[in-house]
This record gives structure tokens, sequence and C-alpha cells, in this order.
């Protein structure tokens, strides 16, 4: 699957099947589902949900729980817009899928 194939599943009513964890939370949140992406996300603390996490309690606005979460992935709070981010991680487990 690519970006273009993902960004279009959005349009589904379910997730395709074989994502991997990280890619369904950002389906869920892809397709307006917070709240579904963000218990799929903290049910499974490894590091690239917690990236993950960061960047929705970064969408949220609780931005001192989000640098929590990317330290613990890792990470630098990211400089783009959340928009950016969330397509460069879709690209990046894209990738790694």
């Amino acid at each position: 699957m690519n970006f273009e194939d993902f960004q279009l599943s959005l349009e589904q009513s379910a997730p395709p099947k074989g994502l991997s964890e990280p890619l369904l939370v950002l389906w869920y949140d892809g397709r307006g589902d917070w709240n579904q992406s963000h218990e799929v996300a903290q049910a499974n603390e490894i590091p690239a949900n917690n990236l993950i996490h960061a960047y929705l309690h970064r969408k949220e606005g609780d931005q001192s729980n989000a640098g929590y979460w990317y330290r613990r992935a890792g990470r630098a709070l990211p400089k783009g817009s959340l928009a950016q981010e969330w397509e460069a991680l879709v690209r990046e487990f894209l990738g790694n899928s």
C-alpha cells in the first residue's frame, strides 16, 4: 500500500485488512475518530504507538502530555503542521510495514 491508497482507504467504513497497529491508529485519526485512535495507541506501549500518542496529544492541544510522549518516543516536538506530521507518520509507517 502506498500513501495515496491509504488516503483512499479513509473513505471506507472499516480499516483495510493487514494494517500494522501504528497505521491502524493513524487510519482512525485520519477518519476523524480521535477517541478510537487514542484508545488503540495507548493499548500497546510500543515506540511507534508512543510517537503517534504524542501526535494525538499535540492535536488535542495538550502540549505537556505531548512532550512527555515525544520524549518517550525519542523524538523532538515537530515544527510543522499537524497535517504535515500525520502525513509524515503515515509515510514512515507505510515504509516500515
